[in-house]
């Protein structure tokens, strides 16, 4: 088990430098010099090329690549993010303020998908062939295939615009305002757990199914145990296995959407911070937001790795 977590760890941090040197690679692939991007039309033509020198000095462009990497990789070891080109903050600043934002709606539409995901899944599986079934099926086909950004701009024409119950943009903290912001956080929250709980719902019935049909759950109902006792002790936890591992890669997915509804309903968290610093070529924001996503995903896989144990029994670390 120690020699498992060892490894696992190791691979953890090899694919965590791969996403840095890949991140750091495309952000310079990028058309466009980041030291003239913010500067207005006015300021480009009375600055001399000293000035930009020195700016490029200031944010270390003037290195090689590969010095400009070791930099920022031996500063961020430190704790040290670096300094927004644009706002001329702490980076590390800039996400203590928007990852509440996006860890509230992205962690809220976490939980959601799955304690609603796997409910239809069951209840679709134990119900088979009925209209029960029928319906819900149905409407999990339809939220696997829908665009989240469609989504959300048919939610705020009619939740907004139509019916006027539910803001149609911003964000307020639940500790300033609690129904101010259950309100705001309703078609946000709604547009990252759709597909999540679709595909979660079909996985859940699939593997449902093929427990249902095992040896040992036939003779738990020839025992006459109880319905629920059958589903939940015998079926659901032995199903549960590939649902888990599922739900672990949707988690990654939750995240990257909130790029996409961030910036749908003008909600000022990583996503809509990572779009603006893609357009605005800050190197050390986006570098930043994308290393820390990579952390988050790999911490998160590898609690899904350490817990087969208790959902399979079988399992064998070695």
């Amino acid at each position: 088990m120690i020699t498992y977590i060892i490894r696992r760890l190791i691979h953890g941090f090899f694919i965590i430098i791969i996403v840095t040197v890949l991140v750091f690679s495309m952000m310079r692939m990028l058309p466009g010099d980041p030291i003239t991007l913010f500067l207005s039309e006015s300021e480009m033509e009375e600055i001399t090329p000293e000035q930009i020198a020195v700016l490029k000095h200031k944010y270390g462009l003037d290195k090689p690549l590969i010095m400009q990497y070791i930099d920022w990789i031996s500063h961020v070891a430190r704790g040290d993010l670096g300094t927004s080109m644009i706002s001329d903050t702490p980076v590390i600043e800039d996400l203590a303020r928007v990852l509440p934002r996006t860890l509230h709606l992205g962690l809220t539409a976490f939980l959601i998908s799955i304690i609603v995901g796997i409910t239809v899944g069951v209840i679709s599986a134990v119900r088979r062939g009925t209209w029960w079934d029928t319906v819900l099926t149905i409407l999990a086909n339809l939220g696997i295939t829908v665009p989240i950004f469609w989504m959300g701009i048919l939610l705020i024409y009619i939740f907004g615009y139509y019916l006027d119950l539910l803001p149609i943009y911003g964000y307020t903290s639940p500790f300033k305002d609690f129904w101010l912001s259950t309100k705001q956080s309703i078609m946000p929250i709604f547009c990252l757990s759709i597909i999540p709980i679709a595909s979660g719902a079909r996985l859940t019935r699939s593997t449902m199914l093929e427990v249902i049909r095992q040896d040992y759950i036939r003779t738990a109902w020839a025992k006459g145990l109880r319905e629920r006792t059958v589903i939940i002790r015998h079926t659901l936890k032995n199903a549960l296995l590939p649902v888990i591992i599922f739900k672990g890669m949707t988690f990654r997915h939750i995240f990257g959407g909130s790029v996409l509804i961030e910036t749908v309903f003008n909600i000022p968290g990583m996503g809509r911070l990572t779009v603006d610093a893609i357009f605005n070529h800050d190197y050390p924001i986006v570098q930043s937001v994308l290393l820390f996503m990579a952390i988050i995903v790999v911490f998160v896989n590898l609690i899904i790795d350490f817990s087969y144990g208790w959902l399979d029994p079988r399992t064998r670390y070695e």
